[in-house]
């Protein structure tokens, strides 16, 4: 019977030796013996396992450290006090300040901000049917879950009268701050008092309100930079010769967006200073497909035989009713657009050679939704903001397109 005690034994420190391995991550260990006949026996330790997150355990040390000190400190001085790496204290701080646990003071200190509740903010979209306005709203709602803010979404339906409606529901709602996306000038200021009445924050996308802190994209440079695109092709190809400018225009999104067609005018006459003013005509074309292709095909048919007519339009939607135009009456070599969002129909127009939209210019929409919660959540947090808040914008040239689906 002796002479079958090394086997067993080396099969048990095997067994053994395999269990270790299996449970290696482990650093808790409590004895436990194992037993093989009767004869050997093997006492070790075996793991309990910890399931922590180790980053988390460092950001619930910073934020219970703030917690006891009840008051603001400096960036060095919570890393001296918690022994964890600048960077990583640096990169804790921000998430914090930007999910609303923190506010950084203008001399860059930290501290608490009361969260009795979670974030709730209301956002009034423009139109469920335009593409840019889904976009932004797309952004938007992506951005606040990533944030973990409430959304209230609510549809404005491109009409003064339902966003006025729209803001009492969010009033009622008890929502934390508004983000108003309207186009009638008209109501803003109705909408910014009811709001500003229940003392609640508001963030004005692309059209002024009082009391609000306004993000959108600089509507004169767009336009100026479409009425450059547009001169340096009639220069390119038509040798300069103009005869018409068309500026399709919003008047009720009130002057700000309306700069968009100043600018294009300015732009155009940056390179094509002879132009006289009698030929640049501006359109309310509303920013609506229909409406726009109904007057610029009235234009087109009043002057039949006219050819070099610039286009300048304030939205992508507004500049597709205007190709259809020119596209009906058999124009398109005469005729040269410049849109303004960069929405997915107008970049797959642009892709065809023949088409008179020559450019677009992006708003980039996936950037407003997470610049708009980080927006909201520093005005929340006592932070001071600017009062006038741009998006990035960049000219898309409809021959890069082009280039970009041969390539």
């Amino acid at each position: 019977m002796a002479s079958q005690a090394v086997p067993d034994e080396n099969r048990t420190r095997k067994c053994a030796a395999r269990y270790a391995r299996r449970n290696s991550v482990a650093k808790l260990y409590l004895p436990t013996t194992f037993s093989f006949n009767g004869d050997i026996r093997l006492t070790r330790s075996t793991p309990k396992r910890l399931y922590l997150i180790p980053v988390l355990s460092k950001a619930l040390d910073i934020l219970e450290l703030l917690q006891n000190e009840r008051g603001a400190l400096t960036l060095e001085t919570i890393y001296q006090r918690t022994n964890i790496s600048k960077t990583t204290v640096y990169r804790i701080l921000k998430t914090f300040v930007h999910r609303g646990y923190l506010a950084q003071s203008q001399d860059g200190l930290y501290r608490l901000v009361a969260r009795p509740k979670k974030a709730r903010f209301g956002f009034g979209g423009e139109s469920a049917d335009m593409p840019f306005s889904e976009a932004v709203s797309d952004s938007l709602k992506a951005a606040a879950t990533a944030a973990g803010v409430d959304l209230v979404v609510l549809d404005n339906r491109y009409d003064g009268a339902t966003a006025l409606k729209n803001v009492d529901e969010f009033i009622a709602n008890q929502v934390d701050l508004v983000i108003e996306f309207q186009i009638d000038q008209h109501v803003a200021p109705v909408i910014a008092d009811k709001i500003d009445g229940a003392d609640i924050p508001l963030i004005a996308v692309d059209i002024p309100h009082p009391h609000s802190t306004f993000f959108g994209v600089n509507n004169y440079r767009v336009g100026f930079e479409a009425g450059e695109c547009l001169a340096q092709y009639a220069n390119n190809t038509w040798g300069g010769k103009v005869r018409w400018v068309l500026g399709l225009d919003i008047e009720e999104a009130g002057p700000l967006v309306q700069s968009r067609v100043t600018g294009a005018f300015e732009g155009i006459r940056s390179k094509l200073a002879d132009v006289p003013d009698e030929f640049l005509v501006r359109m309310d074309g509303r920013g609506l497909r229909d409406k726009s292709h109904r007057l610029v095909l009235e234009f087109l048919q009043r002057h039949p035989k006219d050819r070099g007519i610039l286009i300048a339009a304030a939205t992508d939607t507004s500049a597709l009713g205007a190709v259809q135009a020119v596209r009906e009456l058999k124009r398109e070599k005469y005729v040269a657009i410049v849109g303004q969002d960069c929405i997915t129909e107008a970049l797959e127009e642009m892709a065809s050679p023949t088409s008179p939209l020559i450019g677009s210019v992006s708003h980039e929409a996936q950037s407003y939704g997470p610049r708009l919660i980080h927006l909201g959540l520093a005005l929340l947090g006592g932070q001071r903001v600017p009062p006038y808040n741009y998006v990035e914008h960049k000219l898309v040239f409809a021959s890069s397109i082009r280039e970009g689906k041969r390539a």
